[in-house]
């Protein structure tokens, strides 16, 4: 049991809240001594129970301090602070701005806001100058924009217009409510402004995107002879980060040593961050290397620079060499092999995080790794990681659900991801966007645009991803006329202008169905220069609908903005062969060459017991390949009783002229994974494959049949979109 080491049980005790307590002043000040000496709060309640025995708490000065204890000490309880606070007969204005205070640091900063309202009507007390800037903290917790203004209405009406504390306070407020005008208008009316006001005005610039105008009020405080400090280097080098400027960054680094400030570690974690983001690891190892102090941000961000490099070896050696591997280090790694299209190395890397003594994933390390599941098809791993949120009894908040959803939709269990969905009452345009995207890769567009009106109904406001979605669902499905209807509304009714990517939806859904003299028509009206996104929708269409003259204008016009995009004459080629314009093909091959382009090769990948397997066309690498190369077999054999003959002419189009054999297009990768998944799993289990190309036409035919021969579901995704075969049908009707 804890208790003080001056009893209080020595100390005698009146019973009469009413007595006199301060006449024995040296026994009062032992008392008051003792809250001093108290670390913890029961040692505390100790203090407060005798106070209320002998009455001593119920002296002004005697229960401020007490109450001061509850509230700012580092075993403070706000609610044990609030009861004491409530029992105070008469607070005087300390303790009220105290509460305020203590209530505009927590997580219910609105509380600070209910007890000044209280304040003022309930109290003899006009807010004070220390008042005021507790009370516009809260309002900026809050980013109410209307509440703060009430707040500044009362300092423009009390005497507290011209204290610089508080209207700093006022610039931080309006900054970080984006309201940069009224944050600029506080800042040039402070008659005698400090270097906090700088700073708050240079960093509201900054949080606000206007990087330029930071560095102009930085310049313009030098000239006003104010010496800045570490802090508004800090600014400085956040809107040079931001602006990717390396030479001005490198400038202030010599102005920071020519002027004698402090390099203390936050301002070298902020030069660290502007020499990565900006491109110079190099500038960065060496600030690194010369860092007397070193946190988890200074490792972090070296490690984060290297990864992104593509320098995940020293990236590695990075992690390896933290004093303490701790989870913001491991997720940094993580993190870059997500972004830069290395899942499995990302996975890889998680694996070993789970086996880390110092280190335990967190929202940030499931969100890289659930992304990494999504992009190879793991939904092992993305199961495991949703039941140890479950475990964990992590909450799921937007981010989580985002990510939730999206693995499981790409990852072909459709169902799982709208369980997600309607499992979470908060949802954000992300959330629902995520939904929408999930139907539309599934093929079901009409459910995906019911989706979006109920989103309407919830009153969440879509944005550019969620018309990007919607659009997408339209062209998957062939609903042009819905596509044109939503496309349509997007600035005049929704207030979203339409941006490259809608255009190439619209494009693709127009194009898809045929209707090419108008997708032309569209391209040549769109009020942004077409990308290489839209030429290639265009080129799409064209290979569909055989039709020579236009892919050839599209081709054109793509490799114009895209000159080493291989796809397109790949694509181009598939064209000419389709229509028979060999001589054009062997042209096109014969280009590719001297050039140096290469088609992108294919592969697919299934995750068996939480495994993953990768094939490549004609691959023989795989443990098991004897086995899959005899159930191959079997399925030729088969194939061919049924009356199915390889497209000769598909042959030609997706092979160079030197590996002309008819067994290569059956040795296509994700016939070596459908093979690979009749023999690992069982009849009842759905064989999931996910494709980095676009599945091609024999292909595509071949899953339907074997879907049918050996009656098994199978889930094949490819670069765009799901196909569902079962039964000898496809989910996209040969819509592909």
């Amino acid at each position: 049991m804890e208790t003080l080491s001056t009893p209080l049980v020595s100390l005698p005790i009146q019973a009469n809240p009413e007595a006199p307590t301060i006449k024995n002043n040296n026994r009062n000040r032992l008392v008051l001594s003792l809250i001093d000496r108290c670390i913890s709060l029961k040692q505390l309640k100790q203090v407060h129970a005798h106070m209320l025995r002998t009455g001593l708490f119920f002296d002004a000065y005697s229960a401020s301090k007490l109450f001061t204890a509850s509230t700012l000490s580092p075993f403070s309880s706000l609610e044990y602070a609030r009861k004491v606070f409530d029992e105070i007969p008469e607070p005087n204005l300390y303790t009220w701005n105290t509460l305020i205070r203590a209530y505009s640091w927590s997580l219910e900063p609105g509380e600070s806001v209910k007890i000044f309202l209280r304040m003022l009507c309930e109290s003899p007390y006009f807010p004070n100058k220390f008042t005021f800037p507790f009370i516009i903290k809260a309002a900026t917790k809050l980013s109410r924009l209307g509440v703060g203004q009430v707040f500044h209405g009362l300092v423009v009406k009390s005497s507290f217009g011209d204290d610089v504390f508080i209207l700093n306070s006022l610039i931080h407020f309006y900054a970080s409510c984006g309201n940069l005008d009224f944050a600029y208008r506080v800042f040039v009316r402070i008659a005698v402004k400090d270097v906090v006001s700088w700073n708050s005005m240079i960093s509201g610039f900054v949080q606000g995107g206007c990087f330029d105008k930071a560095l102009e009020l930085f310049r313009e405080m030098e000239a006003e002879n104010f010496k800045p400090n570490a802090v508004t280097m800090v600014g400085v080098l956040s809107a040079c980060t931001k602006m990717k400027d390396l030479e001005f960054g490198r400038w202030i680094r010599s102005y920071i040593e020519q002027n004698g400030i402090k390099m203390d570690l936050t301002l070298s974690n902020a030069m660290l961050d502007m020499y990565v983001k900006c491109g110079s690891v190099e500038d960065a190892k060496i600030l690194f290397d010369k860092m007397e102090e070193k946190d988890i941000v200074s490792w972090t961000t070296m490690i984060d620079g290297y990864a992104k490099l593509g320098e995940y070896d020293v990236a590695k050696s990075f992690l390896d060499a933290v004093p303490r591997q701790e989870t913001a280090t491991w997720n940094a790694l993580i993190s870059a092999y997500d972004q830069n299209g290395k899942p499995q190395e990302a996975l890889a890397i998680f694996r070993q995080l789970q086996l880390s003594k110092n280190a335990n994933p967190d929202e940030l390390t499931f969100v890289s790794t659930l992304s990494s599941c999504a992009q190879l098809g793991a939904m092992d791993v993305g199961e495991w990681i949703h039941e140890n949120i479950k475990k964990q009894r992590m909450k799921l908040n937007c981010h989580l659900t985002t990510s939730l959803i999206d693995m499981y939709s790409k990852c072909g269990n459709l169902e799982k991801a709208l369980d997600v969905f309607h499992s979470v009452e908060r949802r954000d345009v992300f959330v629902w966007s995520s939904m929408i995207a999930g139907l539309a890769m599934h093929g079901r567009g009409r459910a995906a645009i019911d989706l979006f009106y109920r989103m309407h109904e919830a009153k969440v406001k879509p944005n550019a991803v969620t018309f990007t979605n919607v659009l997408c669902a339209c062209s998957h499905s062939g609903l042009v006329e819905e596509g044109r209807m939503f496309f349509n509304q997007m600035e005049p009714v929704y207030g979203v202008v339409p941006g490259v990517k809608h255009y190439a939806c619209m494009v693709d859904i127009l194009g898809r169905t045929g209707l090419l003299e108008e997708a032309v028509e569209f391209i040549e009206k769109m009020p942004i220069t077409p990308s290489g996104s839209v030429w290639g929708a265009l080129l799409g269409a064209c290979k569909i609908h055989e039709n020579v003259e236009l892919a050839e204008q599209a081709c054109s016009q793509l490799l114009e903005l895209e000159p080493e995009n291989d796809g397109a004459l790949v694509l181009l080629s598939n064209i000419y062969a389709k229509t028979g314009k060999w001589d054009n093909v062997s042209e096109l091959r014969k280009r590719m060459r001297v050039s140096g382009l290469q088609k992108e090769r294919g592969w697919s990948s299934m995750e068996v017991n939480g495994t993953l397997h990768k094939f490549l066309a004609a691959d023989n690498s795989h443990p098991l390949s004897k086995e899959i190369y005899s159930k191959l077999d079997e399925i030729v054999a088969k194939l061919k009783s049924s009356g199915h003959v390889t497209n000769k002419s598909l042959l030609l189009q997706l092979i160079d002229e030197e590996d002309m054999k008819e067994q290569a297009l059956n040795l296509h990768s994700e016939k070596l994974a459908i093979a690979f998944g009749l023999i690992s799993t069982s009849p009842s289990q759905p064989i999931r494959i996910v494709k980095n190309l676009r599945v091609c036409g024999d292909c595509h035919t071949v899953a339907k049949l074997i879907s049918k021969l050996y009656n098994r579901e199978i889930l094949l995704r490819d670069r765009y979109r799901f196909h569902h075969f079962s039964g000898g049908n496809c989910s996209c009707m040969d819509y592909w």
